[in-house]
């Protein structure tokens, strides 16, 4: 392993690299991708100073130990998880110093599903389509980590933090969704849609990257006949034919063929990236822009 490199000592059910996405490929079939929980992603990378879109490792649930060939810089942020270096316990949601074989272990998430590992110069693997990101549905990008993967890393900036620690807010104990209706609200009948947005579901252990399901009331439609696929976009809520609703996500498929009964406001996705099973959801109608 060079000096400038990432060693995964324990890839944890799932973690994989993630930077901003990669928009504007929609018409080849290539979702967005990129952290789901943006803003988590963007605060780990300030502490350590690297660029706001420089890749970090996205963790689900039970965290990551990863050792680096160099002394380097992280942090640790979203979803809050005991952190330690060499088995010493450091903080979370600062910069950490780690010495050069040192192995910095991100603990099981203790809200929340997903915590963000920045390191100084930033996971340095080979971009595909301007991007660093891994995509569970087309798989482009890397494949998640499993124990032995060597990751490169960039070389540091000279521009430092200038915050030591930075508040972020906590997972949600209920998830809010604020929902534009369309394009086929048409396609469910009156009832269905005063469920959706009155009801209460759960978030679904079955959710993922792709889309985040849920538990609650079957929404039952008017229209009953085929609907050709059409496009898809992020923050769509799909509605297959079980009646439960799909909120779709970063991984989420550029075309699809089930009615969207609404599409949910994007500043709202970061908390629906935290929200871990169980979570209750609420979907609340607003006007369109």
């Amino acid at each position: 392993m060079t000096d400038r490199a990432l060693a995964v000592v324990r890839a944890g059910a799932l973690t994989t690299v993630q930077d901003t996405g990669r928009p504007g490929h929609a018409h080849l079939g290539v979702p967005r991708s990129g952290a789901l929980d943006g803003p988590s992603a963007a605060l780990v990378n300030r502490l350590v100073g690297n660029p706001r879109g420089a890749a970090v490792l996205e963790t689900t649930l039970n965290g990551v130990a990863v050792r680096p060939g160099s002394t380097v810089t992280a942090a640790v942020a979203g979803a809050p998880c005991p952190v330690t270096v060499d088995g010493r316990p450091v903080a979370w949601g600062a910069p950490v110093r780690v010495p050069a074989g040192s192995v910095l272990d991100v603990g099981p998430a203790v809200r929340g599903v997903r915590s963000y590992v920045a390191v100084s110069g930033g996971v340095a693997v080979e971009a595909v389509l301007g991007s660093r990101s891994t995509d569970l549905l087309s798989g482009l990008g890397p494949p998640p980590l499993t124990d032995g993967t060597v990751l490169p890393l960039g070389h540091p900036t000279d521009v430092h933090a200038r915050v030591d620690v930075a508040p972020q807010p906590a997972p949600p104990a209920e998830l809010l969704l604020r929902v534009t209706l369309g394009p086929r609200d048409d396609w469910f009948t009156p009832e269905a849609t005063r469920a959706f947005t009155t009801r209460t579901y759960r978030v679904s252990p079955t959710s993922n990257r792709i889309g985040l399901r849920t538990e609650g009331p079957a929404l039952e439609r008017s229209v009953t006949g085929e609907l050709p696929s059409e496009g898809m976009v992020l923050g769509a809520v799909q509605v297959p034919p079980d009646g439960r609703p799909v909120v779709f996500l970063a991984d989420h498929p550029t075309t699809g063929g089930y009615p969207v009964i609404g599409v949910v406001r994007t500043p709202d996705l970061p908390a629906a990236a935290q929200a871990a099973p169980g979570t209750p959801v609420r979907f609340m109608a607003v006007r369109r822009r």
